[in-house]
């Protein structure tokens, strides 16, 4: 391991040696005001959202659902609807997560929005799937035929089922697609194309419900309750995911204005446009970018913003991994750029605690770079970590450099190779000599520790936090993978 520790740019006088930041008095951290009301607002999400699944259940037996477990048959029959139900309820969630609305990214941020979208996935689709069996059973019981005649019969004599088997088998398609070991194998387009059947399924599973479902007949409490969540949800997906980028695009008129190399392969792409002010966006967080060139118009992007944002311009960092971002360093002066965003809680908005710990490791360093130059912390008060294989090769590096200078943040170079299969963030014989995020860092437990890199080397680093009794909310962290 090479441990390279730094105050001052290499060339320059040394700075004042910047004054240790007391360390609070022992005992629990005081939660700052923003966090409270950040934690507040998902605590209200959680309830709406925990209240819907409730308000299905309480409707279905207001409705004489506790009425319908008399027999064998109408047991199984109930069972299938109150699943159709609550997985119908559980998928406008998931729908609802993704959607980009405001609260919910102001809440939980969009990394934990999508990990709990995700998690839904499945369950939702066991109670759906249920849904379908129990119901085909219970139909089969009470016709006394065998399910698979019940089946073809309600396939083709009831109204509206064959758009309903659509749905499902849709479902199905996104669901196993959504696996990390079938995703791996999608680029992310053609994963994103099918992950948009999502909306379809739901679409086209709508009118089974208001022609066999009678407990969704007219005039039903249900029948309101029901289109009043696929209308709330439609208008969120429509306003936020489509309207909302498009207007901001037009208003904005961001455009390509110049590009730096960094590194072979790395670049920084600064966007200028009008009243950029006005988006409000923070360092640490990241916009999806389409650039309006030959063969990268059809791609979107999520790269984090480099640098604080300023009146009229927007900085990115780009690593050229193979695919069409390998054409952005060519990207022509004055390309149009269209953006969703700005998303994301990876801002000093999330802080908890006086100090300041920000790990990166390769193209990670873009957002903590950004986040450095703007975080409030007094001088000493901020620990920058940056993981390479050598001391040349971090990207931002230089800039890195003369941030901490300038604003009296320690910085620490670790170089090395990880071990093949450990565990560590840390090169292997640092690992192997028990160097951990605390040995680096005394002053963690005060600390806010933001961390953005690969996949496996974050959750690397966020396990290390996590051991040494760092709660979740001094935590932060993003991932560079979908």
């Amino acid at each position: 391991m090479t441990l390279d520790t730094r105050s001052t740019r290499p060339g320059t006088s040394p700075a004042p040696r910047a004054a240790r930041v007391p360390a609070p008095a022992p005992g629990r951290l005081p939660v700052r005001p923003a966090y409270t009301k950040r934690m507040r607002l998902a605590d209200t999400l959680q309830t709406l959202c925990i209240t819907s699944v409730a308000l299905v259940v309480a409707i279905f037996l207001a409705d004489g659902g506790a009425a319908d477990f008399g027999t064998f048959a109408d047991t199984l029959t109930s069972i299938g609807i109150l699943a159709g139900l609550i997985g119908t309820d559980l998928l406008l969630v998931m729908m609802l997560l993704a959607s980009r609305l405001p609260p919910i990214d102001r809440a939980f941020g969009h990394d934990s929005a999508m990990a709990l979208h995700q998690q839904l996935g499945k369950p939702a689709l066991y109670l759906l799937l249920g849904h379908a069996v129990f119901l085909i059973g219970g139909y089969a019981a009470a016709e006394n035929v065998n399910v698979f005649a019940e089946t073809w019969s309600m396939f083709f004599t009831l109204p509206d089922m064959p758009l309903a088997f659509l749905g499902l088998g849709l479902l199905i398609a996104v669901v196993v697609t959504s696996l990390v070991i079938v995703r791996r194998r999608f680029r992310y387009e053609a994963w994103h194309a099918v992950h948009l059947l999502g909306y379809l399924a739901v679409l086209v599973s709508v009118p089974h419900q208001l022609s066999v479902g009678g407990l969704l007949a007219e005039g039903a409490i249900a029948r309101y309750y029901w289109l009043t969540l696929y209308l709330g949800v439609a208008a969120a997906i429509i306003v936020y995911r489509f309207v909302l980028p498009i207007v901001r695009s037009l208003r904005h008129q961001l455009v390509v204005d110049r590009i730096e190399r960094i590194a072979p392969g790395v670049v920084s792409i600064t966007l200028t446009g009008r009243e950029v002010n006005k988006l409000r966006a923070e360092s640490g967080q990241f916009f999806i970018w389409r650039f309006w060139s030959q063969g990268l118009w059809w791609q979107a992007h999520p790269f984090s913003l480099s640098a604080a944002p300023t009146n009229d311009s927007l900085r990115i960092t780009v690593r050229a991994l193979g695919d069409a971002s390998a054409d952005l360093p060519n990207l022509p002066r004055g390309t149009r750029v269209s953006f969703e965003g700005p998303y994301g809680i990876f801002t000093d908005r999330a802080r908890t605690a006086p100090h300041l710990v920000l790990v990166a490791a390769g193209i990670g360093a873009a957002p903590i770079r950004s986040l450095l130059e703007n975080a409030d912390f007094a001088p000493g008060g901020a620990t920058v970590l940056l993981r390479s294989h050598s001391v040349g090769d971090s990207y931002l590096s230089s800039e890195i450099i003369e941030l901490c200078q300038r604003r009296g943040a320690e910085l620490r170079i670790i170089a090395g190779t990880r071990a093949p299969r450990g565990d560590s963030w840390l090169p292997a014989d640092a690992a192997a000599a028990r160097i951990t995020l605390r040995t680096l860092v005394p002053q963690l437990r005060y600390s806010d520790v933001y961390v953005c890199g690969p996949r496996r080397w974050t959750d690397a680093v966020v396990r290390d936090a996590r051991s040494a009794g760092l709660p979740t909310r001094q935590i932060h962290y993003e991932r560079f993978d979908w």
